[in-house]
């Protein structure tokens, strides 16, 4: 958005520039033209026709171009446009889909977790360097901006320290690890002096588990496939009498 906004400023600059341009061509043109105060008498050919000059002055090749090129700018900026505009509808279904799944209240939470889909984990923090267990991740908490609503945290992810600065209150932090499909969210929904309260959100399944329990499925499946032929009837497989 950014970047078609300062594309869009450009091309307002230059259009202004051309218009300045035509409005100078234009009064140049004007003050090198004679000043007449009578209409021009026709001109007669031998044999008494007459021939009159046309009074209609035509664009030069210059203000053609002009043209020209505003037409082009203008069409660049509908296409900017169009794009903002296709941008923003973008962000906002974006933002409608994950307003869906963010919990903002405690009740909000409990309302997400009788869904089945995920695990939820609240905690609370007080600034410190020490690490607090949360759910499958240690969460510290290293500022917290009451005026502005953001925080600062340190993570331990995987046995790896991941630094996560400027988080948004409801503004959901996302991490993928190696056993899950769906990512794992931290969400801050309360930031005060030196404490944030919020939830770690993480799927209910894992991966292996997933697995595990389509490979089970599969093996019952065949199994009664194959209860059910050693079951069947014999008279079925012999042959009739001829």
């Amino acid at each position: 958005m950014a970047q078609l906004n300062a594309t869009r400023s450009q091309i307002d600059a230059l259009s202004a520039q051309i218009r300045q341009l035509a409005a100078n061509e234009q009064a140049a043109s004007q003050a090198a033209q004679p000043e007449q105060t009578e209409k021009p008498s026709p001109t007669r050919r031998a044999g008494g026709t007459a021939i009159r000059h046309s009074s209609v002055r035509r664009p030069s090749a210059y203000e053609s171009r002009l043209r020209k090129l505003q037409s082009q700018l203008d069409e660049q900026g509908k296409e900017i446009q169009e794009s903002r505009e296709e941008a923003r509808n973008d962000l906002n279904s974006a933002r409608t889909e994950l307003s869906g799944s963010i919990a903002r209240t405690h009740d909000e939470l409990v309302l997400l977790e009788k869904k089945g889909e995920r695990n939820y984990f609240e905690f609370d923090l007080t600034r410190s360097k020490q690490f607090q267990r949360t759910g499958p991740l240690n969460i510290s908490l290293r500022k917290a901006n009451e005026k502005h609503q953001y925080a600062d945290l340190n993570l331990i992810v995987d046995d790896r320290t991941v630094q996560q600065k400027h988080v948004n209150l409801d503004q959901p932090v996302m991490y993928y690890t190696p056993d899950t499909q769906m990512p794992v969210e931290i969400v801050i929904n309360s930031i005060t002096k030196n404490h944030i309260h919020g939830y770690i959100s993480v799927p209910r399944y894992r991966k292996s588990e997933l697995a595990a329990a389509s490979g089970d499925s599969g093996n019952a499946t065949a199994a009664t496939t194959q209860a059910a032929g050693n079951n069947s009837d014999p008279t079925l497989h012999q042959r009739l009498p001829e």
